[in-house]
């Protein structure tokens, strides 16, 4: 099994978001992407779109399954991974890195405070038999 990043918050549905002052990097981490297997496609929302937390904002695609993606907080999204619709499997390979989908400027910022941290999330997927 991979390492939690320490410096992320985490949700329960398998988000990662690193914090940048009142943006905030989104994507999935690697507990997520082993779960699903081969990601084949990536469907994300276009920069302006608003994202509410634990809310969908777009969809990925495995050889698996399809699975819904939420935002782990609320806010505008100011940028988007232009390389992951010509290049799903980034997200298999570096789920923490070259792998992020969206960068949102935060409308609700004390919402990082109902996150987990990576030791929480650590124990979800320890729970969860991993």
């Amino acid at each position: 099994m991979s390492k939690v990043p320490a410096d992320l918050k985490y949700t329960k549905e398998h988000e990662w978001a690193r914090i940048e002052g009142d943006r905030a990097r989104i994507g999935i981490t690697a507990f997520a992407q082993e779960q699903l297997g081969d990601v084949v496609f990536v469907e994300l929302p276009k920069v302006g779109a608003k994202v509410s937390g634990m809310k969908t904002f777009g969809v990925v695609e495995s050889v698996k399954a399809v699975s819904d993606l939420y935002a782990p907080l609320s806010g505008e999204v100011v940028e988007v991974n232009g390389e992951l619709p010509k290049k799903p499997e980034t997200v298999n390979s570096d789920p923490y890195g070259a792998g992020w989908m969206i960068v949102i400027k935060m409308s609700a910022p004390a919402e990082t405070d109902g996150l987990l941290t990576a030791a929480q999330y650590e124990q979800l997927i320890a729970a969860a038999g991993h």
